[in-house]
């Protein structure tokens, strides 16, 4: 693309400018940037010196061949994007935070928002047009709405309260929070946030909400729990009416690689031990989870369930063809 310029330029825009010239050739020597840029060597001179002060690895060699050439940097400078590179940006944020892009949606999410925070107003429909446009056919998370996602983030960012519907006994009641965090588990997204007419704090699934609002009120952040233990202990357990606690003889990195983290909570216990808590709609259900990974295990709570443990056994011995029960 050919950059135009003249000598009234801005030094910003003439930088910005000189930037975008290195980036689409590997080498320019000075005379060749000044024609383009229609200044003298010198101001080259000055500019790049400039694009260096900000981070911008620009090497300068002299010789046949030599010239200025913008190198790999070990810090990552301030990215110049164009309209165009913006929305295609944005969008392929979209996605990865979506849970089109497997195991990129939280820095997905944190790269997004720092987008948002410079992206400009006209381009936004744009972004807004083109994300509805992306899907997936892969499994993996919950998809869910990407302008919600943002509105959410930017309250988290923000610290401004957040309302949505929410569905609570079959039917829709309006929710007002002070939302903390977001979290990303293998399946869905999650909002931690102080539910203000419950006074307490509560996880939101947001495949689930409608109505996704952040309101200009303000709050001072609480003490709040750590937002991904609160949230998988939820997912893992509380939300249940029946909960367990068993010691695995297994380490918890091979217990976690065997079992969704929505599923059980993994605590270490020691090099080959670990401690798991899980939940579900019957204990029975709970048990047979922790059967089938494979590992010898004690239970721990509730102590009925080691009544239904033997229970059990009894049964599965009286199956076995040829086997008699003592």
């Amino acid at each position: 693309m050919e950059v135009a310029g003249s000598a009234e330029r801005g030094t910003t825009e003439r930088v910005l400018a000189l930037l975008g010239l290195l980036e689409q050739r590997q080498v320019w020597t000075g005379p060749e940037l000044a024609d383009r840029l229609r200044v003298t060597p010198r101001t080259i001179r000055r500019d790049v010196e400039r694009l260096r002060t900000l981070g911008y690895p620009v090497h300068a060699s002299q010789g046949t061949g030599g010239g200025y050439q913008l190198g790999a940097g070990q810090d990552l400078p301030p990215l110049l994007l164009d309209d165009e590179e913006a929305i295609a940006t944005a969008v392929s944020l979209l996605a990865g935070a979506g849970g089109a892009v497997a195991g990129a949606g939280d820095a997905a999410l944190r790269a997004l928002t720092k987008l948002d925070r410079v992206l400009p107003t006209r381009l936004r429909p744009e972004v807004r047009a083109l994300s509805g446009s992306v899907a997936s056919f892969s499994g993996g998370r919950t998809p869910v709405n990407p302008e919600a996602l943002m509105t959410l983030a930017r309250a988290c960012r923000d610290e401004v309260e957040a309302g949505f519907d929410y569905p609570s006994s079959s039917q829709l009641r309006q929710r007002r929070v002070e939302p903390y965090r977001l979290v990303a588990s293998d399946r869905r997204w999650y909002l931690l946030a102080y539910d203000l007419d419950r006074d307490d704090w509560r996880n939101f699934r947001v495949d689930r909400m409608t109505a996704v609002s952040a309101r200009t009120w303000r709050f001072r952040p609480r003490a709040a729990p750590d937002a991904a233990t609160y949230v998988q202990e939820s997912v893992a357990s509380r939300v249940y009416p029946h909960q367990a606690r068993f010691l695995v003889h297994a380490s918890a990195d091979t217990v976690r690689a065997q079992i969704s983290a929505s599923a059980v909570v993994v605590r270490e216990r020691g090099r080959e031990l670990c401690e798991i808590l899980s939940g579900a709609a019957n204990l029975d259900a709970v048990l047979v989870r922790v059967l089938l990974l494979g590992h010898d295990f004690e239970v721990l709570d509730p102590p009925e369930l080691g009544d239904r443990c033997r229970e059990l056994a009894q049964r599965l011995l009286s199956a076995s063809p040829g086997r008699s029960v003592p």
